[in-house]
């Protein structure tokens, strides 16, 4: 399995905050040999723009390749980034 090396925390759309919106969006992705997502799909949406700004996040985070036989390989992974307003 991929192991994640660098995570930025995903920005609070200004909707979901005026609405003080909290959950969690599930998404999945490609983590390839170079260990940066690619094929982003949200698989539980929230909404109010949160989903967008998941992805976006997502987009910025790398990995450390998934292996097979000491090889690097492209593996499929779903992650779970939680908004909650302190």
């Amino acid at each position: 399995m991929p192991r994640p090396i660098f995570t930025p925390d995903p920005e609070y759309s200004d909707k979901a905050r005026k609405k003080k919106i909290h959950g969690t969006v599930i998404l999945e992705c490609v983590v390839g040999i170079d260990g940066h997502t690619q094929d982003i799909h949200v698989s539980q949406p929230l909404g109010y723009g949160l989903d967008e700004q998941a992805t976006k996040a997502l987009l910025n985070w790398t990995f450390e390749a998934g292996t097979k036989d000491k090889q690097p390989v492209p593996v499929t992974i779903k992650v779970e980034m939680d908004f909650r307003l302190y």
